[in-house]
């Protein structure tokens, strides 16, 4: 309660700072160029995540602009599932917030094809990096085919538990933004009653191993 009168105070405070007419006075106008920017950043602070293990968390730094985007390449050709390489190049790598919309995934062929094209002896299937090739999730583990579907339809996204994470690969940001080692965002860890569940973006984890 205390965190969320605070945040009401320093948006409140800003708000007025920021309509407050302006002055041609150098010394009078630092103030409210200042003093929302320090009040957005405690915000930040604030709000910061921390997950536990076997969560790996990782910095800000991952996502830096690189040769073409937050990543050093674009998305691989002829990505699995017949999943369209704009939309995923626009995902994983110019990206930070948004997704492909609820259920697309159920519209590729990744239910025709699953688990018998891919799936180990268990039926589970690896989901490789877009971008990069690297492992990223494997699923289902520790739960059967069709939980993992039922579960990924009821969200709209697949959805992933902890122990289905290649955390070698993958990180979560304090933000709880999922993310790769290689700057391809994913989605968002969206902890529930059961615990974290990774909602990941088809797009971004349709690539083939190199």
């Amino acid at each position: 309660m205390r965190t969320l009168v605070l945040a009401a105070f320093l948006l409140g405070t800003s708000s007025s700072l920021q309509l407050a007419p302006r002055t041609t006075g150098c010394a009078a106008s630092r103030p409210s160029r200042r003093l929302p920017a320090l009040q957005f950043g405690l915000l930040n602070e604030m709000f910061k995540k921390s997950f536990g293990p076997p969560v790996v968390m990782g910095e800000e730094e991952i996502m830096r602009p690189k040769a073409h985007g937050t990543s050093e390449t674009p998305v691989q050709e002829g990505l699995r599932w017949s999943c369209d390489r704009d939309t995923a190049d626009r995902i994983c790598n110019f990206n930070r917030h948004y997704a492909e919309y609820s259920g697309y995934w159920e519209s590729t062929d990744f239910l025709k094809q699953e688990p018998a094209d891919s799936g180990d002896a268990q039926g589970a299937i690896t989901f490789f990096d877009s971008n990069s090739g690297k492992p990223l999730f494997k699923a289902p583990i520790g739960r059967s085919w069709e939980q993992f579907v039922a579960e990924s339809k009821s969200h709209g996204w697949p959805s992933f538990r902890d122990e289905e994470v290649d955390w070698e690969n993958v990180r979560i940001l304090s933000d709880g933004e999922a993310v790769s080692v290689d700057g391809t965002h994913l989605g968002h860890n969206l902890p529930d009653r059961s615990g974290n569940r990774y909602c990941i973006n088809l797009v971004s984890i349709a690539g083939s191993p190199v």
